[in-house]
């Protein structure tokens, strides 16, 4: 959170001063994630609608400081997927904030299509919930499922976390000022409790006697099914934890570079020349 915020006041206090390289960008696209409950390492099922809003620097023709925040919403079924006697689900808001580096393959001035890459560092805010057979609400992580917090070796997780984003895209120019784009960001994250399942079943009687009996009944549901089975018995695997979670957003981007006040001395890196819109300018 601090090196996004100090960021984006480095990048208006460029503003401030008249740079021209400095850009409004924005995010549309699709939230989803890889983990226990979804089967496939990238999908479009279960997928939600995200959106975010950024800003981002010129430092060159081929690299770009950028910060911005992007919302989300990633949910989950084993209706959906293989381990359906388990019958768990989830769903869990997103709240990223991150700041990073774009390294565009060729030049923006250069070209109207250009490929990039980029990586950072972000933040993000999670907190699983599901609803019970009656639609009630309820959180997981209070619940301890998996006996966070009172069984050995099991600590209670945070719900806000460090990540890792990068990823790949292509902006299109449309104007001198305006590009287009689709990008696809990974986030590799340091927690298994994404969806609140990791590793095996507790002790029911324990689970119950330390958080009660709706952290004993949303802990398995395979017993809601039409011939479902009971509770398993302890030690049995409920999820993987030997790897981690993931998230990723997919989508549409748009960025508008903001023009230079007058007399504001900022870079000439991509101002002065675009390969549709114009040559060079001449400056005396």
């Amino acid at each position: 959170m601090k090196l996004s915020i100090l960021t984006l006041a480095i990048i208006l206090l460029t503003i401030k001063s008249g740079a021209q390289n400095v850009h409004v960008n924005l995010f549309a696209g699709m939230s989803n994630y890889t983990g226990d409950l979804q089967d496939k390492r990238f999908a479009f099922s279960q997928s939600h609608l995200a959106g975010g809003l950024g800003i981002s620097y010129d430092l060159s023709d081929k690299f770009s400081i950028r910060s911005g925040v992007t919302l989300g919403k990633i949910s989950a079924d084993d209706k959906n997927g293989r381990n359906k006697a388990r019958n768990l689900n989830f769903t869990s808001n997103l709240t990223e904030v991150n700041a990073g580096l774009e390294y565009y393959i060729t030049r923006l001035t250069d070209h109207a299509l250009t490929p990039y890459v980029f990586g950072g560092i972000a933040i993000y805010h999670f907190d699983p919930y599901t609803t019970d057979t009656s639609g009630t609400k309820y959180f997981l992580r209070p619940l301890s499922t998996e006996g966070e917090g009172f069984v050995q070796g099991r600590s209670d997780y945070s719900l806000t976390q460090l990540a890792i984003p990068f990823g790949a895209g292509v902006k299109l120019s449309l104007s001198e000022n305006i590009n287009v784009g689709l990008e696809l960001g990974l986030r590799k994250l340091f927690t298994d409790y994404l969806d609140d399942v990791s590793s095996s079943y507790v002790d029911p009687t324990l689970l119950f006697a330390n958080r009660g009996p709706k952290a004993l009944e949303l802990a398995y549901r395979g017993g809601e099914l039409k011939n479902g089975s009971s509770y398993p018995a302890v030690g049995t695997t409920r999820g993987g934890a030997i790897k981690k979670d993931w998230y990723y957003f997919t989508g549409f981007t748009i960025s508008y570079r903001l023009p230079a006040r007058e007399g504001g001395g900022g870079s000439e890196g991509h101002s002065k020349r675009h390969p549709k819109y114009g040559c060079p300018v001449n400056v005396n």
